[in-house]
């Protein structure tokens, strides 16, 4: 079977191949399949990266609220946190703030898709990420925690100067995953019309008739962004590796 490649050169509205594939990023110039491929790319790229800023910003604080000692009530709140966001679809919490939090909140009937979708992937992924830093922070010996309040250390101050910093080191093999697989499921939102790759795959493939050629681009595509933010996190991880922890206890090292 011949591919037609030059599928992407073709202009969206008139299906006319131009010359110069790239000419719909100039001012005036008719936009070609190709142009709407990369704002596709990078529409993708923003709601991951925006959606993993969320997810480990809220990650960090339900993960640690589970460790706290003598605080049962913040540990019950982690603990339903974690329990909600991650046995709810991600497909069900898109619509559900797309389509409920809006009925019951009136002041969000205004905002953006694009808000709501990087806030239920960043929150579905932050009951992941809470999981593991918790894993992290448990990892660590106990004496740790009783050294810093020997010390006299606050059990706040614990946390942020001697237990968060090991525990985030030791977990950054976990992110690594969760950081690539928010790169997948940022394709929920097609759902809402987001104009991101699975959008631009399945729209470009109904109206050029060349599916097999959008979804192949489209996967490359996926596969390298994961294979970039993979070797980021491999040098990110490297300098910063406790040397000997594994060697002297492991995860599950008390």
């Amino acid at each position: 079977m011949a591919w037609d490649w030059q599928v992407f050169c073709k202009e969206t509205t008139t299906g006319e191949v131009i010359s110069g594939c790239l000419a719909g990023f100039a001012k005036g110039q008719d936009q070609t399949y190709l142009n709407w491929l990369i704002t596709a790319w990078g529409w993708t790229l923003a709601v991951a990266i925006l959606s993993l800023i969320v997810a480990l910003v809220a990650g960090l604080v339900v993960g640690t609220l589970r460790t706290l000692p003598n605080s049962p009530w913040l540990v019950r709140f982690a603990n339903s946190w974690v329990e909600l966001f991650r046995n709810v679809p991600l497909l069900v919490q898109i619509f559900l703030w797309y389509f409920v939090v809006p009925g019951i909140f009136p002041a969000m009937k205004d905002t953006p898709p694009l808000l709501l979708v990087i806030l239920a992937l960043g929150l579905f992924t932050s009951a992941r990420i809470a999981e593991q830093v918790r894993a992290g922070i448990q990892a660590l010996p106990r004496g740790q925690r009783y050294a810093g309040l020997a010390l006299g250390l606050t059990t706040a101050q614990t946390y942020r100067y001697v237990l968060l910093p090991m525990a985030l080191r030791i977990v950054i093999p976990p992110l690594t995953s969760e950081s690539m697989n928010i790169i997948k499921n940022s394709s929920v939102a097609f759902a809402v019309s987001i104009t991101e790759l699975t959008f631009f795959a399945r729209q470009s493939g109904e109206e050029t008739s060349a599916p097999v050629q959008m979804y192949m681009a489209v996967t490359v595509l996926y596969a390298i962004s994961a294979f970039v933010i993979n070797r980021v996190m491999r040098v990110i991880e490297r300098r910063t590796q406790v040397p000997g922890f594994v060697a002297a206890g492991g995860m599950g090292g008390h």
